[in-house]
């Protein structure tokens, strides 16, 4: 059963968190270049969420049933890495692409999100990637009014990717967060018009929508977090925490520097 937000105190407490979270994203975006190692990133990252903006990473030490202690305070997922890349000795180099996902906790409250990131020149399929997909999320949200379900959610990020020649992945999906990281409902980012859950005011959850170029089967690398296309196709990934509201969705985790939202987005 999804958790309502609805008291104006809570909910400013979780804009907080989430604009937190925004903000560590926007810190890293000029370091994100050439011959800098994602463990660096992790280091830069920890340092500006702990002595900048006073809050604390909700994923060192992560572990939730049957993964061990996730080590860093940023996903860093690298090209044909879909999520949960670990933050190592990984040299980035010109043409990557990057997905870095950040999590806060700020007065008990989790602020979610992550963007995609070019070092250097990407190729013509990964900018094509990275772009198909943050319109695929921004298609999700545009969905997101209260009498909408989360299968108006999913068929819209599906038909996209898949019209596109990309595909979803379906082992991941978008959460609701609040005073807990992950908690009902599950957004899938596919399904079918007018099914599964239907979207009431004070709902908040994450539409995360993870796009492969080529197949859509993964694969757990041995570390137990990382996850890989299985074909070795480039993978992409945005992520916005989302208020239900009365008449349609306010962002939490929006930042002017984002890329601006696609031209068939209305005002909320």
């Amino acid at each position: 059963m999804s958790t309502l937000v609805t008291d104006p105190t809570d909910l400013d407490k979780m804009r907080a968190a989430c604009q937190a979270a925004a903000a560590a994203l926007d810190y890293l975006a000029p370091h994100v270049r050439p011959g800098i190692t994602t463990g660096e990133l992790d280091r830069l990252c920890m340092d500006y969420i702990t002595n900048v903006l006073k809050v604390e990473s909700a994923t060192v030490g992560y572990a939730p049933p049957g993964y061990t202690p996730f080590p860093a305070s940023i996903c860093t997922s690298v090209n044909h890495v879909i999520c949960h890349g670990i933050p190592g000795d990984k040299v980035l180099k010109n043409g990557d692409i990057m997905n870095i996902d950040v999590t806060v906790i700020k007065d008990g409250w989790f602020g979610d999100t992550s963007r995609m990131y070019y070092i250097g020149e990407p190729s013509i399929l990964a900018r094509r990637l990275t772009e198909t997909t943050y319109d695929c999320m921004w298609l999700g949200i545009e969905q997101v009014r209260p009498g909408a379900t989360l299968g108006d959610i999913g068929h819209a990020i599906q038909k996209h990717a898949e019209k596109n020649g990309f595909s979803v992945v379906r082992e991941y999906c978008g959460h609701g967060v609040g005073r807990k990281f992950h908690q009902d409902p599950q957004v899938l980012h596919y399904g079918k018009p007018n099914t599964g859950v239907r979207l009431e005011p004070g709902m908040i959850f994450t539409i995360e929508p993870m796009i492969n170029s080529g197949r859509k089967e993964i694969r757990t690398l041995a570390d137990g977090w990382t996850v890989v296309t299985r074909d070795h196709s480039l993978s992409a990934q945005w992520e916005h925490s989302i208020l239900v509201t009365d008449s349609g969705y306010e962002i939490l985790t929006v930042s002017e520097n984002m890329p601006a939202p696609p031209a068939f987005v209305s005002k909320p």
